[in-house]
């Protein structure tokens, strides 16, 4: 993963828009979208910079790969002064992927189920509904 899609992943979790990025470092919006792009090369002290505004060190920034997934947590004092990490490894994280994909496929399975229940209701209401036409 490249520095300009970690920085990219890291906002999008703070769900910040690039324009709040943008102001939050005192950057132009143009000037963030191109390091997100990738289009620019980015200094040091610059991702310093950004790893500050996203709550973490340097080295926690650039230590993010393709492997684990890092998630902040948000500080739960008023002062913002700490936060921990929870690594997933690729592993657990296509472990969570699978047990999602399950939940969605039993979930399109009841609604298939009930609008089955559905129609044969209604076909039940028509009859009764006749017949008591009939009358």
């Amino acid at each position: 993963m490249h520095i300009h899609e970690k920085l990219k992943v890291m906002r999008q979790y703070k769900g910040w828009s690039q324009e709040e990025m943008a102001e939050k470092l005192g950057y132009s919006l143009n000037g963030y979208a191109k390091i997100e792009r990738g289009e620019t090369d980015v200094k040091v002290d610059q991702l310093g910079k950004i790893a500050k505004v996203m709550g973490m060190d340097l080295q926690q920034l650039l230590n993010l790969n393709d492997k684990n997934v890092f998630n902040l947590v948000e500080s739960c004092n008023h002062n913002n002064n700490s936060s921990g990490s929870i690594f997933l490894t690729e592993t657990q994280c296509a472990h969570e992927l699978e047990k999602a994909h399950l939940l969605l496929q039993e979930r399109d399975k009841e609604i298939e189920n009930l609008k089955q229940q559905i129609s044969q209701l209604k076909k039940i209401n028509a009859l009764l509904e006749k017949h008591n036409a009939g009358d």
